[in-house]
């Protein structure tokens, strides 16, 4: 794999579901780190019509391989029916970050 390293994208209704969602991974050992910025403000379509909601976004570091297990406890955790699991790659990081990640892993 090429970019073997991702940043995940969450948003969550609030902070209390933000650190749950970000515990449950940690302890599951499917990511390395979980940043929680809150608040923001997302602006979206939804059932037709523009919303605006203020949420938490959960930026999460973590390896391609364990995406579908990161997404699969997502959505378990989360409120929304559509939750917000967006995958971006590393394109380059340090080494010894890198290193960490990986040693923070399963």
């Amino acid at each position: 794999m090429s970019d073997p390293y991702i940043l995940v994208l969450v948003t969550t209704k609030d902070f209390e579901e933000a650190e749950t969602i970000s515990k449950e991974l940690l302890e599951k050992k499917l990511i390395a780190c979980a940043n929680i910025v809150n608040p923001v403000v997302s602006h979206f379509y939804w059932s037709g019509t523009i919303s605006k909601s203020e949420e938490c976004l959960v930026i999460i570091k973590s390896r391609a391989d364990l995406f579908p297990k990161i997404s699969e406890q997502v959505k378990a955790l989360h409120s929304y029916e559509v939750p917000e699991i967006i995958a971006l790659p590393v394109v380059i990081g340090s080494s010894d970050y890198l290193a960490w990640i990986d040693e923070s892993l399963k």
